[in-house]
């Protein structure tokens, strides 16, 4: 048995999921991160290859939000309001290997609130 740390590990759970969600020009996907410090957000269309939108806690509205719950959540309307922007209604959730509780549910059920479509 080979030994991994945590990152490797969460990494390989991102490539298992990728291989099942596709973000397409309609329903882009929105791929969450999370690190001791940020929390990113992008809008990828993979058919495209292109980053369509993002928002994270080191730039635009997002700056000096903490990357706690409260953050989690505060990014998520963030989120919203910038794919709104680009005429973005719905979207495919990518958790980026991270399990779906505490802040990537917060994040999530923000940006649903604020009128994403999962």
């Amino acid at each position: 048995m080979i030994a991994r740390t945590k990152v490797e590990q969460r990494e390989r759970r991102h490539l298992r999921l990728r291989q099942k969600v596709r973000g397409t020009s309609a329903r882009p996907r929105m791929s969450v991160c999370f690190t001791g410090l940020h929390i990113y957000v992008q809008f990828v269309d993979d058919v495209a290859g292109k980053t369509v939108a993002a928002a994270s806690t080191n730039a635009g509205d997002g700056k000096g939000v903490k990357a706690n719950m409260d953050g989690a959540k505060k990014i998520g309307a963030i989120a919203a309001q910038v794919a709104k922007a680009k005429k973005i209604t719905e979207v495919v959730f990518d958790r980026g290997g991270f399990q779906y509780h505490g802040r990537v549910k917060a994040l999530a059920d923000a940006a649903r609130e604020a009128g994403l479509k999962f």
